[in-house]
């Protein structure tokens, strides 16, 4: 076959990332197969009047989503065999990129000033079993007393020992997938979900199985179906507006759903990271079905980023499984993080830092609702993004790349996706992972991008 080589005539700024956009849709379309070799960066370069660096960093783009390999001493060849699925955010913040694709809550220098202050506060009053012990059972017996104070702000009586304290959500998810489905069994959840769960399923050797959903979330005629025709052994949930629709459950269907899950004797994994950051929420899924849900919940998104602790509540059926897997996954969260975090929880800055959070947010979705005008897209005013599906005759990845040539980081919808089943091409848009003006400016090339000739945007990738 004759070689492809990219024009430059649709080079535009950044050079790098368009030609990397070029090469990588010349990849994806089969004009370039995998094992050919790329032309050097100087050769590369000369061909189309740019800098060797430009080249360069349009190879290192490549090779950090897979699609080439560079071999000191031979040269750059496509792999179109991906070891690992990309993630919807971008890995690193690029300095020219206004960052809207990675799901973070708005923070301002007060954060960090308040994690310097707590900084200064261990310093005078760690603990020996904090910093010494290797014992979880020594170090956080206080620790789970005050989660379980926590835990009743979003909406859950549970004793301390049912409380297991995790470094983060994700560690706390995957050791109650651990947990309840054991390799070769199937786990449902919503069909447009956690996009951690999809690589998670590999990993841990279960299988996923994709429901319905309307705009509350999963349908529990969907999960009864399921139930009937497959051996479900757990099922998945985010009801609270975390998940990529942001919708919010209601009391009526999370009974329905908790009833589906009792009557076919299956374990539910209910994933709560923003917890109290959402008012006039119903009970969480965990009050319905307290004899079988594993709660999962955190401090990352709702407080401060660096407050890497989450609490996982199993009920006694459980609870076992859960604390040897937490053992031999993590051993114990990291006891000088908890310790900050207990006292926030304890002093109230813990809860003055959530409020703080939903004011900043829902002058985000303003911000949203004047630069999307007249756009449809799903949001609540509590969530940490917007849920933006494409008009007619749009790309999923022809979008999201014309909005990275603009400088603008966005998410496809793709990575998302847990059902096979009918799909609408849409986007995430996280309104917290960067400032008012950027966000602002941000939202303004997605809002052009949308109004613009689709034909335009397939022949600038």
């Amino acid at each position: 076959m004759t070689f492809w080589r990219p024009d430059p005539a649709l080079i535009r700024r950044p050079a790098y990332l368009s030609l990397a956009e070029q090469i990588a849709r010349a990849i994806h379309d089969g004009r370039l197969e995998s094992g050919a070799r790329l032309p050097t960066h100087r050769r590369m370069a000369d061909d189309l009047k740019l800098s060797v660096q430009t080249v360069s960093r349009a190879y290192e783009e490549l090779i950090r989503r897979g699609l080439i390999s560079g071999e000191i001493g031979r040269g750059s060849f496509v792999q179109t065999q991906r070891k690992e699925p990309d993630p919807p955010y971008l890995p690193e913040r690029l300095g020219e990129v206004i960052d809207l694709s990675i799901l973070k809550p708005v923070c301002e220098p007060m954060h960090l000033e308040k994690m310097k202050q707590a900084l200064g506060w261990l310093s005078e009053n760690l603990t020996s079993s904090a910093a010494l012990s290797f014992r979880p059972n020594v170090v956080f017996p206080r620790h789970r007393a005050i989660a379980a104070d926590w835990l009743r702000g979003c909406g859950l009586e549970v004793s301390p020992q049912n409380i297991s304290i995790t470094n983060g959500a994700t560690a706390g998810m995957t050791v109650a997938l651990m947990s309840v489905a054991p390799p070769g069994s199937i786990v449902a959840t919503e069909a447009i979900g956690h996009h951690t769960l999809i690589p998670l399923a590999t990993y841990l050797g279960f299988d996923l199985e994709g429901l319905a959903i309307d705009d509350e979330g999963m349908i529990p005629e969907a999960l009864d179906e399921a139930c009937r025709k497959s051996p479900i052994r757990a099922v998945f949930v985010q009801p609270s507006v975390i998940n990529p629709t942001a919708t919010l459950m209601g009391s009526v269907r999370r009974s329905q759903i908790a009833e589906v899950a009792r009557r076919h004797d299956i374990a539910i994994i209910e994933n709560d990271v923003l917890g109290p950051l959402v008012q006039d929420r119903a009970p969480p899924m965990a009050y319905f079905a307290p004899e079988r849900t594993l709660y999962v919940t955190s401090f990352t998104k709702i407080v401060v980023p660096g407050l890497r602790v989450g609490y996982l509540v199993a009920p006694d059926r459980y609870v076992a499984a859960v604390a040897n897997r937490h053992l031999v996954s993590n051993w114990m969260a990291t006891p000088m993080v908890v310790e900050i975090a207990s006292r926030w929880v304890a002093d109230g800055t813990a809860m003055e830092l959530v409020r703080w959070q939903r004011e900043a947010l829902r002058r985000r979705h303003e911000i949203a609702t004047e630069m999307l005008g007249g756009v449809g897209y799903l949001a609540h005013r509590d969530s940490l993004h917007i849920w933006l599906p494409l008009p007619d005759q749009r790309t999923e990845e022809g979008f999201v790349s014309q909005a990275r040539l603009q400088g603008v980081a966005i998410a496809p919808g793709v990575s998302f996706r847990i059902s096979q089943g009918e799909w609408q091409p849409a986007v995430r848009i996280s309104l917290g992972s960067t400032t008012e003006g950027e966000l602002r400016a941000g939202l303004g090339v997605v809002a052009k991008l949308l109004l613009g000739d689709p034909e335009l945007l397939l022949l600038a990738i």
